[in-house]
């Protein structure tokens, strides 16, 4: 896999992997693996939230007015 950056992305990335004391590559290795626990969340929240919401409508609503 190739992974094109900007020269600002590159930049920035040489610049954090240099105050972690760590290799660019741990870097943004450390970053998808992050990105795609982030998203994997997001999804799992957002499946819950769609069967919960329907049968919660009803308690919602009260304490949206209350």
């Amino acid at each position: 896999m190739t992974l094109r950056l900007t020269d600002e992305e590159a930049e920035a990335l040489r610049r954090q992997a240099e105050a972690e004391h760590r290799s660019m590559q741990d870097v943004a290795r450390q970053a998808v693996r992050e990105y795609v626990s982030r998203r994997g969340h997001l999804a799992r929240v957002e499946e819950a939230l769609d069967v919960l919401t329907p049968r919660y409508a009803d308690l919602l609503d009260r304490l949206g007015r209350a």
